[in-house]
């Protein structure tokens, strides 16, 4: 039983655990457990991320159905403990859930406060008081048969699941309005670049399809990443022997949980191997690099592309979104890809960090998988994020300047490049040399010296013939 004490015109109710008694709030969903988590790990200021909250009650609701199954509680009790994780799951509960999203103990905290928020919950639907554990009990009953061990890494598993395909979502959106604008701009003839210097001609069709085509390897790999995750130690209690828990509940518990998440869970063959290592997230974390890594790449290119807009590249317009300087007037920056840039940074950060994280478990278990938790949550969601600034406010509303493209096009020495089958490599140098001298055009150059016409010259440079694959002449047999 706990006793009331009134301080500061707060009621108190005293807990007693391992290292003695400590007073919580009267009303408060959270235990003992929790407030000495919050004295011991003032770390980020951040609690846990709601997915791996709302992927903890669906662990608990899995694990709590087959107790039931196996003759714990009456149907009264029982039902308050589903319809506080159902709660939990719903994000209803997401605000009691309040220890640092970085702390020791291989998220025995979080497993706390979450084994405490349900039972009180549970409790108050029963018309208790908080705190009345002889009724319903955090350990006893919402952690019986479970470990920290087992619940923390399938909650996360369930967690980056949701997340996996909210942002394999995102990234078919974002590859698919590339593919919109490879349509709308195929035909802009334009400057190709190689090591920033001009190299031949392209379309500016060409190069949001390769952004495309990028995306969706991306896209494919997420969505291979589901397989990595599916497996899950919960059953497997402290090290993956079940201690404690009965055969039954471990065959049971993840076929409730695949059950309740309708993901195609499966329990590990060897429990003792999943509980030790975390290899999996540093794989699927990579796989996250490798999206960072193209939404870095893709956003420096756009803003090359639309640089200027008078002495820059200025072959494309992006959608203006805010003023750009408080002392330079008409300066607007390219302030979205500049935030996705920021994003794909922090994510390859992530990336390092996981690693780090997993390679550093010791023996039976890791004691680093809240930093993985967090990590690896966090640049999911950001990403997906990302994804959808960068097309709803950049990607959709990039224009063309077609103008800008053919004036370079014309002026440039790299359409030289599209001509030497019809002129020669010799005159195609002589050309060039003469145009850095005279300040003349290409097309001026070869039109005044009779070498093509203009409908051949413009053939030559056309949408069709600079992005054809290969040449169709196959030249003189010798």
């Amino acid at each position: 039983m706990v006793k009331d004490q009134t301080r500061n015109m707060t009621t108190y109710r005293t807990e007693h655990d391992l290292l003695g008694e400590r007073q919580v709030p009267a009303e408060a969903l959270h235990g003992i457990h929790t407030e000495r988590a919050l004295e011991s790990f003032p770390l980020t200021r951040r609690t846990v991320h709601p997915l791996l909250i709302r992927a903890y009650g669906a662990v608990k609701l899995a694990c709590a159905r087959t107790n039931r199954e196996l003759g714990r509680w009456n149907d009264h009790t029982f039902a308050a403990i589903e319809q506080a994780c159902g709660e939990m799951m719903e994000g209803m509960l997401d605000e009691h859930v309040k220890v640092d999203a970085l702390q020791g103990g291989a998220g025995t905290s979080t497993n706390m406060n979450v084994n405490e928020v349900l039972a009180n919950r549970a409790l108050r639907i029963l018309g208790r008081q908080p705190g009345d554990y002889d009724v319903l009990s955090p350990t006893d009953d919402l952690n019986r048969h479970q470990s920290t061990n087992d619940t923390y890494p399938t909650a996360l598993k369930v967690a980056a699941i949701t997340q996996l395909r909210a942002l394999e979502r995102e990234v078919t959106a974002l590859l698919e309005a590339f593919q919109v604008k490879e349509k709308a701009f195929a035909d802009v003839v334009k400057i190709g670049r190689t090591q920033l210097q001009d190299a031949v001609l392209t379309t500016l069709g060409r190069e949001m399809s390769a952004y495309a085509e990028a995306f969706t390897r991306d896209r494919w790999r997420i969505y291979k990443c589901e397989e990595r995750l599916r497996v899950v130690n919960l059953g497997g209690t402290a090290i993956g022997t079940g201690l404690g828990a009965p055969r039954e509940f471990i065959f049971r518990a993840v076929e409730h949980l695949r059950n309740l998440t309708h993901f195609g869970l499966a329990r590990a063959e060897n429990l003792v191997e999943a509980t030790q290592n975390a290899d999996v997230f540093v794989e699927v974390s990579g796989i996250l690099k490798a999206l960072a890594s193209n939404l870095l790449k893709v956003s420096s290119d756009l803003r090359l592309l639309s640089s200027g807009p008078d002495a820059g590249f200025g072959e494309i317009r992006l959608p203006l979104r805010q003023s750009g300087s408080s002392i330079m007037p008409g300066k607007v920056n390219p302030v979205i890809p500049e935030a996705v840039s920021q994003v794909a940074i922090i994510v390859m950060a992530n990336d390092q960090a996981i690693a780090q994280a997993a390679s550093m478990g010791n023996l039976e278990l890791n004691a680093f998988m809240p930093l993985i938790a967090e990590a690896l949550l966090s640049s999911l969601e950001m990403l997906a994020n990302a994804c959808a600034i960068f097309r709803k406010h950049c990607v959709e509303g990039i224009e063309a300047n077609p103008d800008r493209c053919r004036r370079d096009v014309e002026h440039a020495t790299a359409s030289l490049t599209a001509l030497i089958e019809q002129i020669g490599y010799e005159a195609a140098t002589e050309i060039a040399r003469t145009a850095s001298t005279e300040g003349k055009t290409v097309r001026q150059i070869v039109l005044d010296r009779g070498l093509l016409t203009p409908e051949a010259f413009d053939e030559l440079i056309s949408p069709e013939r600079v992005t054809q694959l290969g040449s169709t002449d196959r030249g003189k047999t010798p």
